[in-house]
């Protein structure tokens, strides 16, 4: 039912308010929950973390029991439905990671995707954690990277920075990433934004790493993947092409754009690495080095001709007298 806004001498410029509409509340949703079952809930999450929980005799029939929140309930069924109840478990960053790796396979490239999972978080003390050694040794062995991130509260995520806060500038003469290629991208959950591939590039650079000038955001990601697909199902398994597959979009080809300028950018500038790798600064380091180097050498042969001097002239003495001679 629609109703029309009181003026009320215009005070607070109601006037302009648009017409409301009634929102009735549904019936068959009085006390019905949607709360995660004990059988369908992780054992230790419900011990650890949800202490406000009462036993189902005093839940059933406490005052949160009798809440009116059809509105809110249908909403809720009706996303749980759509993601299967999955949702907290997709991520759809990884799959657009998934689409990139299997375009650049299909162009030839040898694909390693790393798993972040167990990384611990950055210290001066876990250098030989096997996540972290992981880590490094993809990324020494890579020609180049692709950098994919979800944009949470409008920049990267903490996961994704601590991947490259363990990625050391260089490690001894060896440097994981100066001279590589890098492709970027990210996926929203909201509207279109490039504050987290502007970061990206920002670390990029910071890594002396050659970001490629396309980049790749997704908006509503979403909305932007197909549902997943039942293995067991062979045919429709088949038809979904396997299932949260990327649809075709704009969006799409903007990553199909990327992957194969990432390709071209790496074929040409691989052949190139001892070249990017030489630098003025690094090599005036090495040069005072050297030359450092070379003064404690002397220094040392000096010393060492006085030491031997000195022994042989108190070898010449014997009870301070001169036998030099005799």
């Amino acid at each position: 039912m629609a109703t029309q806004p009181r003026v009320n001498g215009d005070l607070n410029n109601t006037e302009v308010l648009r017409i409301t509409r009634e929102i009735l509340a549904d019936p068959a949703y009085t006390r019905r929950t949607l709360a995660i079952t004990q059988p369908d809930d992780d054992a230790a999450i419900r011990a650890n973390y949800r202490p406000f929980l009462q036993p189902d005799q005093i839940a059933n029939t406490d005052w949160t029991a009798d809440l009116e929140l059809s509105t809110a309930l249908k909403m809720v069924e009706a996303d749980l439905s759509r993601t299967d109840g999955e949702r907290l478990k997709v991520s759809y960053s990884r799959l657009l990671a998934f689409e990139a790796a299997r375009v650049l396979f299909r162009l030839g490239c040898d694909v390693r995707v790393y798993d972040p999972t167990g990384l611990p978080m950055k210290d001066d003390v876990q250098h030989e954690h096997h996540k972290v050694r992981e880590l490094r040794d993809l990324s020494k062995w890579s020609d180049g990277h692709v950098w994919v991130s979800p944009e949470q509260h409008g920049n990267l995520t903490a996961v994704f920075k601590n991947q490259i806060d363990w990625i050391p500038l260089s490690t001894g003469s060896v440097r994981p990433t100066q001279g590589r290629t890098l492709a970027i991208a990210q996926v929203s959950g909201g509207s279109q934004s490039f504050n987290t591939v502007n970061s990206l590039r920002i670390l990029g650079r910071w890594m002396r790493m050659f970001t490629i000038p396309n980049q790749s955001s997704v908006p509503k990601a979403y909305t932007q993947f197909t549902d997943a697909a039942d293995p067991a199902d062979h045919e429709a398994y088949l038809r979904a092409e396997g299932g949260s597959r990327i649809v075709p979009s704009g969006n799409r080809d903007r990553l199909v754009d990327c992957m194969e300028e990432f390709v071209k950018y790496t074929i040409v500038m691989r052949q190139h690495f001892d070249l990017f790798n030489d630098r003025y600064s690094e090599r005036v380091q090495v040069a005072k080095r050297a030359q450092q180097g070379e003064k404690e050498r002397r220094a040392k042969e000096e010393a060492g001709q006085e030491g031997n001097a000195s022994s042989m002239a108190s070898a010449s003495l014997v009870n301070g007298v001169d036998v030099g001679g005799l």
